[in-house]
């Protein structure tokens, strides 16, 4: 594997880090306090075409490939983690579905607009009562003619307060388990679709987090992804591909932590000396530091591995599973760094730690990474005899 940069791939780091210097990082602070959502700042993502960053050309997407939106997504993330969630989901959880599972007719009317940013899209499988246990689910989606009638919650959705499109996993056969299920691309606007609570987090607070209330939605049957019955492999497909995109968030969060303790550690004097000059500040910098490169090493490696078209999931999940709690690791690090100023709001410490939380949840929790892991672990090492 050839660890440099292609010129494309640099060309998108420096624009990313740009950006995010320059217009997320700045105001990151006052989006954490307030919650709002960065609207100014998503439109100007899509500007730059990282809202459909691996979306073919041919659909308005800027048609590169997944090293260059792991990048993109590690820059975004160290600026402001809640934008880099919000363009997660619309390339990962909504474009990427879109582009590997529809028609050319769906990709027209909404992997387009979403590549470019003129729609914003949500991903709907888990429920308040099955999170991991997706062919637990209890939404509903019957035939009826030329539609699917839609019933149910869901709960957890990132983007669903400010979503046009939602990806929508639901049982079209109830008694078919996993089966059973289809996935639909659902039009917010449609009679009988509601946004329920706006969760109050721990972390990333720029980002909208709800629950979605369907009550006898009616979507076309044009509007089902794939065939009926597909639907547990679209979202199983979904989120390998997503659990690349929250690597690199946390990857993200994770440096823009380490930056901000080095710094700290140049700055602030005890006993007549840097901090950093310390043995044990010191050992704290180099684990943090190799850390940080162990994990990058593993998500790209796996955006590698999709990229050309390799068998991928295990290794997204040991670089979600790694770089999400390597995130945690180094921003206790950094808080402790700080020292007591690293508990207070007025330093950035605070925010990374309650930010890089979440990484460690959503997209399949590390319990879940372990399971595939050692279940693809064991099926490898079965096939050899």
């Amino acid at each position: 594997m050839d660890l440099a940069l292609n010129e494309t791939q640099q060309m998108i780091l420096e624009t990313a880090r740009r950006f995010a210097e320059q217009e997320l990082t700045p105001i990151a602070h006052k989006i954490d306090k307030s919650g709002e959502f960065p609207t100014a700042q998503v439109r100007k993502l899509a500007d730059l075409g990282f809202l459909g960053i691996a979306v073919d050309e041919r659909w308005g997407g800027a048609g590169l490939d997944t090293v260059s939106y792991a990048i993109a997504m590690e820059e975004i993330s160290a600026g402001c983690a809640s934008t880099g969630v919000i363009m997660s989901v619309n390339n990962s959880l909504v474009c990427d579905p879109i582009a590997k599972f529809g028609t050319d007719a769906q990709k027209a009317r909404w992997l387009t607009p979403l590549a470019q940013g003129k729609l914003l899209g949500c991903f709907a499988l888990s429920e308040p009562g099955s999170g991991s246990d997706a062919a637990g689910m209890r939404t509903t989606a019957l035939r009826d003619g030329d539609h699917y009638v839609v019933n149910g919650t869901k709960n957890w959705i990132t983007n669903g307060k400010e979503a046009d499109v939602c990806i929508l996993i639901a049982h079209s056969d109830p008694a078919e388990r996993h089966k059973g299920i289809s996935a639909f691309i659902v039009d917010t606007k449609l009679a009988g679709f509601g946004v329920g609570k706006v969760e109050d987090k721990l972390g990333i607070k720029g980002s909208s987090t709800t629950s979605l209330v369907f009550e006898d939605v009616r979507v076309p049957v044009d509007c089902r992804l794939g065939q009926d019955g597909d639907g547990f492999k679209v979202a199983m497909s979904t989120l390998d591909g997503g659990r690349i995109g929250i690597a690199s968030q946390a990857l993200g969060i994770a440096r823009a932590a380490f930056q901000e303790a080095l710094a700290y550690s140049r700055e602030r004097v005890a006993f007549g000396k840097p901090i950093g000059d310390f043995g044990a500040i010191q050992e704290m910098l180099a684990d943090m530091a190799t850390e940080i490169d162990a994990a990058r090493l593993l998500i790209w490696r796996a955006a590698v591995a999709k990229d050309d078209k390799q068998k991928f999931g295990k290794l997204s999940a040991m670089a979600k599973l790694y770089a999400s709690e390597m995130s945690a690791r180094v921003c206790t690090k950094a808080l402790q760094i700080h020292g007591g100023y690293g508990y207070v709001k007025d330093y950035a410490a605070e925010r990374h730690l309650r930010d890089a939380r979440i990484t460690e949840i959503y997209e399949g929790t590390s319990e879940i990474q372990r399971l595939v892991i050692a279940r693809e672990t064991l099926q490898e090492i079965a096939a050899l005899g």
